[in-house]
């Protein structure tokens, strides 16, 4: 299975939302300057996000974006799906009724090969779901020397932008 960079951007975005103080907002150039990717992409990613739910937007020059449900709340599966679609990642297009030899009639069974894809899916996606943005957050916490924290910190006390200020 093959996630689009969006997915991989976007979690990284969220996870950075996590972090901001309870009337900060980031702006989505800042967001794309930190990750080093190109803001109109980004941005692309971060509507998608918007309307899922899980971040809201804050309009303005002193605008940004945040969190709009808690870290703890929002699940791996939940950026993937904003980003990539809820479609499953394999299609079943019964290729079996096709070429020179298709099988006879309609068939009575599901495709045993589409059944086994749309087990690993739902396998992928139960593990997903069962990963929350605290939870990375947690583990990046855990294996720190102290360098990340400084260096999140450090862009935030420069790029964060106060809704009260």
């Amino acid at each position: 299975m093959k996630l689009s960079e969006g997915v991989e951007q976007a979690i990284h975005s969220v996870a950075m939302l996590a972090q901001l103080s309870a009337d900060g907002v980031l702006s989505a150039a800042s967001l794309a300057a930190y990750h080093g990717v190109k803001t109109s992409y980004l941005l692309k990613h971060l509507q998608a996000l918007s309307g899922a739910g899980l971040l809201s937007t804050l309009p303005g020059p002193r605008g940004g974006y945040r969190l709009a449900r808690n870290a703890e709340q929002i699940t791996l599966l939940d950026i993937v799906l904003a980003v990539e679609g809820p479609e499953p990642a394999f299609r079943c297009l019964e290729i079996r009724q096709r070429g020179p030899n298709p099988l006879p009639g309609k068939p009575t069974r599901p495709c045993e090969i589409n059944a086994a894809m749309l087990r690993a899916e739902k396998a992928y996606r139960a593990e997903l779901r069962r990963v929350t943005v605290a939870d990375i957050l947690a583990d990046v916490a855990a294996g720190d020397d102290g360098s990340i924290a400084a260096r999140g910190c450090a862009f935030l006390a420069i790029h964060e932008r106060k809704q009260g200020a």
